[in-house]
This record gives C-alpha cells, structure tokens and sequence, in this order.
C-alpha cells in the first residue's frame, strides 16, 4: 500500500492551504481564497480579525478592505454557512440550494409551530421591508420588540427572521457594517447565471467531496464531511467505496507525527505529485486560532504533533495559555504559541508569553524570527511598537 512520510504529508497539507509558498510572492486575493476553499469569519479582534489574519499569513500584500470588496463591489465572493459563518467563491453558489431546501423545511415546520406563533408573519414583515426600502440589518427592523441581550436564542422576532431567510436563500448578505450583518433579496446579490443553475443533490455531494479531497490532499470519510458540513459522512463513505472501485481514489497509509499508521484516502495524481513539491519556505508566521490547518484538531495532533484548543469560552482560572492564543508556524512545523494583544488606544502590541513545544528550543535565531513575524503582524495591525513582558520567553507546560 503507498505510503506518504509525516514530512510529505505535511509538505501536502501545507501546500493545499496555501502556506508553503513565500507570503511576499502570494498570487491574488480570489486564487488564494479559492486555495483555501472559504475563510471562516470571526468577530474577535484581540490583533486582527480571524479572516484578516487567514489571509495575511498567506499575502502580505492583503488589507481588510480587499475582502469587502470582493464580496460587496465585485460579488466574486458570497457568505453563508459551511462548518461555520464563512466567505465562498461565488461559483460555488449553485451547490448551496441544498442547503437552502433543508434549511427552508426547517423554517417551514417553524412557521407552523405552535412554539412560534408569528413567526410567519415576521418572516413576510422582513422580505416586505426589504422589497420596499432595499437592503437592511437588524436594527433597521422590529424596532418596538424587545431586544435580548443574549445570543441566538435570545434573538428578537425579526433577528430570527433574518437569519431564518438568509440560510433558507431567501436573503443574501450583501455587506456588513463593521461586523453587523447586512441583507438584501437573493436576486440583487447573486448573479442571474448562478440563480439559474441547479445541480442534483448527487452531484453536488459528488462536488463536495471531491473539493474536500482536494483542499486536504488525503482524508477519511469524516474529515471530507466535516470540511463543508454538507454531506452525511455515511453518504461519503459510499461515494468512497464507488471512488475506490472505479480507481478514481486509492487508500493511502499517512505516518503520523510520533510515527504511526493511518489510512486515508487520496486521488491518485495527487500521490504522484507530492514527491516535486517543495519544501515550505522557512519562515515563521503568526496564524489565527481559526486558520483552515488547525480547524480539525485532532488532524492538527496527529500531523503536527501540536495539541491546540481555543480558551475563549474557559474560564480565566482554567486556562493553560491565554484567552485568544495564536499558534506559530515555523516551515513546516508548529513550533509554539504566542499570547499577544493589541492595545490601540497606544498603538502598540503587548506580547505576555511565548511558549515553545516541547521539542523546539528557543534558541537566538528562532527568537529573531519570531520578533520579525511579531513585527510584520503589528504593522498589518497599524501598530507602531511592541511591547514585551519581561519573562514573555517561557517554557512548554
């Protein structure tokens, strides 16, 4: 059976999600994006905002305007849900109306509970605000309702209808306004020619698999499911058992980080093709707690050896590292994690700790290098200075 070394499998993965290659020399926004697959969008903004940070450690170049503009000026670029909020390439848009006919079910039977008594008329209050006075956000709407202050169960009538029509495709967010939401009617933000088209619900399975396959370079049935959110992993294995026996797909053995075996699967030319890729480029990157290589953790410890976990929601006593703790990758390896914080009000980047894994040594030069990425990250985040704490060098827990 073919087997890939940890070192070619994370040479792979590295280059499937756009981070092998020098940051300086990134091709433009969309290629990166459609790299990638989707950016996943995250309101925290301890430095820098999840997506802006996604796309920075992959383009230098990148600023937080060029997003938005590809999503509302150029509408190359359509949000909604794959795992979480996210932004899509815009031809991907026909392979969503399944999504939009289950979650239109969902909204049906909601409509009719007996739990949700006016939910209905809600929903036909928002499309007609909407038809009549164009785009909209939340607070433009149900303004004598009473507003929780909680999260999405805690949404007022007309919150619950927004969000309710735009998972269903009524609605398209058209922009936001810092991060609020903005809607409109589907047909004003969707390109006619993507409107018009309607895969089988098979071929856009047969789609997303495929897609999941390549933006990972090897997968099993669960990680090519839990990639979009959109296929039942019980459906992929079978498009896997049709990929295996017709020879579209092969069974791969990949070595883990601490040297054992697992089997995933693989597309032939993409087997052949590891050996000529080349080696990531050996700098050292800040990446966002979000980044697509840490989205599945269990993947992340098996590949890299790195054990990572977001503490926002721990409580402050519980926490090993910090309440938003950014990985560093060095290569093609994780070689730590760093709690930074921006304090704007002085322009300046507060570094509280750096702990190094287990195996790495923080050695003068790495140390170097990680003030240059500390750097180049504080100015994308229009910082003029960094501030260290005086044992911000730490040791592994």
């Amino acid at each position: 059976m073919p087997l890939l070394t940890n070192h070619d499998a994370k040479r792979l993965f590295l280059h499937t999600h756009g981070l092998a290659q020098d940051p300086s020399l990134a091709a433009d926004l969309g290629t990166t994006i459609r790299q990638i697959g989707f950016v996943q969008l995250d309101s925290i903004n301890t430095l820098a905002r999840a997506h802006d940070m996604i796309l920075w450690s992959r383009q230098r170049s990148y600023l937080p305007h060029m997003l938005k503009d590809l999503l509302e000026q150029d509408r190359s670029l359509f949000e909604h849900w794959t795992h979480d909020a996210s932004v899509i390439p815009m031809e991907f848009f026909p392979h969503w109306r399944h999504r939009f006919t289950d979650h239109q079910a969902r909204l049906d039977a909601k409509k009719n509970g007996v739990i949700q008594t006016g939910f209905a008329a809600s929903c036909a209050e928002v499309i007609d605000h909407i038809t009549r006075h164009g785009p909209a956000m939340t607070r433009h709407l149900g303004r004598d309702e009473v507003r929780g202050s909680g999260g999405w169960w805690d949404w007022s009538p007309s919150k619950a209808a927004l969000e309710g029509l735009w998972r269903s495709g009524t609605l398209s967010i058209a922009g936001r306004d810092g991060f609020q939401k903005i809607y409109d009617l589907t047909h004003r933000v969707i390109p006619d020619t993507l409107r018009s088209l309607a895969p089988a619900r098979h071929e856009s399975e047969d789609w997303a698999n495929e897609k999941a396959l390549d933006h990972l370079g090897f997968a099993t049935p669960a990680q090519i499911a839990a990639f979009w959110a959109m296929v039942p992993v019980a459906r992929v294995r079978k498009w896997a058992e049709l990929g295996l026996g017709s020879g579209a797909l092969i069974m791969v053995q990949i070595a883990a980080f601490d040297g054992s075996l697992h089997l995933h699967l693989m597309r032939p030319k993409t087997y052949k093709t590891v050996a000529k890729l080349p080696d990531p480029v050996k700098i050292t990157r800040l990446l966002s707690p979000f980044d697509p290589i840490l989205r599945d953790r269990a993947r992340a410890l098996k590949l890299f050896g790195f054990n990572y976990r977001i503490e926002v929601f721990v409580p402050k006593e519980n926490r090993i590292y910090g309440y938003y703790v950014f990985p560093i990758l060095k290569g093609d390896a994780l070689i730590g994690r760093i709690d930074a914080k921006a304090d704007r009000q002085n322009k300046q980047l507060n570094v509280r700790a750096f702990w190094p894994e287990q195996s790495v040594k923080p050695i003068p030069k790495l140390v170097k290098s990680l003030e240059v990425a500390l750097q180049d990250c504080a100015a994308f985040a229009g910082l003029d200075q960094i501030v260290f704490a005086q044992d911000w060098l730490r040791s592994a827990p």
